[in-house]
């Protein structure tokens, strides 16, 4: 580690002018001070509650003051953001919070993030960031290959699965207009021919919005019916054609299951059809050769999006999406410019923002820290936790709600009956969360209420399932 005559020299030699190396320095001071704090925060994060308490959150009341006439010392500005915005923090990354599918930040992917901010580069072609535009291309192929995706196929990273859905949508859209010898880049949607959607029944409700975003109405879409874990009924599936979206599911956001993709994408894709998989989570199935079947066929659609920011751990917000073919994305992204020089590969090319951060950094951080066996290793450690976490409610006496095959949990409290008791449940979800010591949410499944659990954080360990098992069974003692 350099020490400080180090540190004089490097500044010495950067900077001759005075005030500058002032400036340098001060720089350094402060970006020092941000990194000691982000790091004891980090640190503490397991000590504190996963959810801040009414102290800390009235606390915040000290942001709300008329914008200054006269500003304040950087270090003064940052000193009063931590004193009072550290403690009002849900601590998703300190092994304790298993709601949503919210996932922890990997040490090496933060590390990551706290540089490429210092960076502050703008990703959007080769020019502007020659590291940014490298490392989206190695991390895209590593991901490719991580997941067992086709080597040619054209990836992107966007703020979120959300965002990777839009923009696949539109592609697609494009796509399948352009079968039938409509171009919506000339013509518009106005007057174009009908398309058709197909989706599961329990389709995200992201993706559903995605759809919409890009012009499906909603007596476009067409639900199929789904089995008890939330997957489609193959037998159900509709015949279709090349006038249709296909969107499947990889990872149910209540019980984990995938769509049964081997059965659908090869004859949905022979008919004509674009295949899309929305795999927010459970795309990274395919990373573990243990759980790798519960995706089987998965790579044989036409587009995948998923995110960084929950199962890889990589900081928010972290999207990715991959297109099979790349040219009907960059066909369907393309825009004129007489002074961008875009060029062939380009991230603003095959996305809807130009100006975009470096995405990709703190993702190559995490997968260059882990590699192939450490991924793998993630996703399958994660799973067994969530299948203890369920046992060990169940041996309590909660009632199983699915079958545990990814990273998903979902029981239900009974009443004296032994039946699931929705009032039940719900009290021990608030009385679980006015605890603090972990934080899990509720879900309605199968028209009846839940508790959900999702094992989405690199540092929850045995300790901390078990911990919090016990504290759920705690609140439930206490509420009924």
């Amino acid at each position: 580690m350099a020490d400080r005559g180090d540190m004089d020299d490097t500044l010495m030699r950067v900077h001759t002018n005075p005030r500058t190396l002032g400036t340098a320095r001060e720089r350094i001071a402060l970006v020092t001070e941000a990194a000691r704090r982000a790091g004891s925060y980090a640190a503490n994060a397991p000590h504190r509650p996963v959810y801040p308490g009414r102290e800390a959150i009235e606390a915040l009341t000290a942001f709300d003051r008329p914008l200054p006439e006269t500003g304040s010392p950087a270090r003064e500005v940052l000193a009063e953001l931590d004193a009072f915005g550290s403690p009002a923090t849900v601590v998703s990354n300190g092994g304790r919070y298993f709601g949503f599918v919210n996932g922890g930040t990997d040490p090496a992917a933060q590390a990551a993030a706290i540089l490429a901010g210092a960076w502050d580069q703008n990703a959007a072609t080769p020019v502007m960031s020659p590291v940014a535009d490298r490392l989206q291309a190695v991390t895209g192929q590593w991901i490719l290959d991580a997941l067992a995706l086709p080597s040619y196929a054209r990836v992107a990273f966007t703020t979120g699965a959300s965002e990777a859905n839009l923009t696949v949508f539109l592609a697609a859209r494009d796509a399948l207009y352009a079968r039938q010898g409509w171009d919506v880049g000339l013509h518009g949607l106005a007057g174009a021919p009908a398309l058709r959607v197909v989706v599961g029944e329990q389709a995200h409700a992201s993706a559903l919005r995605a759809l919409r975003l890009a012009g499906f109405g909603a007596a476009q879409i067409e639900r199929v019916p789904v089995d008890a874990q939330g997957a489609i009924d193959a037998d159900a599936f509709p015949l279709v054609d090349s006038s249709t979206l296909v969107v499947l599911q990889a990872g149910n956001v209540n019980s984990g299951a995938s769509d049964p993709f081997a059965r659908i994408i090869p004859a949905a894709r022979e008919a004509g059809a674009w295949v899309h998989v929305d795999g927010a989570f459970g795309l990274w199935a395919a990373a573990s050769p243990s759980l790798a079947h519960l995706v089987d066929g998965v790579q044989l659609a036409d587009s995948w999006a998923t995110d960084a920011h929950k199962w890889l751990n990589s900081p928010y917000d972290s999207g990715i999406l991959a297109v099979r073919d790349p040219e009907a994305l960059e066909r369907a992204m393309a825009m004129d410019s007489t002074y961008l020089p875009a060029g062939l590969g380009a991230a603003m090319g095959a996305g809807i923002r130009m100006s975009q951060s470096a995405r990709a950094v703190p993702v190559w951080a995490m997968l260059a820290s882990h590699g192939r066996e450490g991924l793998a290793e993630l996703v399958d450690r994660t799973c067994a936790l969530a299948a203890r976490m369920q046992s060990r409610l169940v041996e309590a006496g909660a009632i199983a709600l699915n079958d545990v095959v990814l990273n998903q949990a979902l029981v239900a409290f009974p009443s004296a009956s032994g039946e699931p008791d929705d009032a039940m449940t719900d009290a021990v979800i608030a009385r679980f969360q006015d605890d603090g010591i972990g934080w899990a949410g509720g879900t309605t499944w199968h028209g009846g209420r839940a508790m959900r659990l999702s094992v989405s954080d690199a540092a929850t360990t045995e300790d901390d399932v078990d911990a919090v098992s016990a504290a759920i069974v705690a609140a439930w003692e206490a509420v009924r």
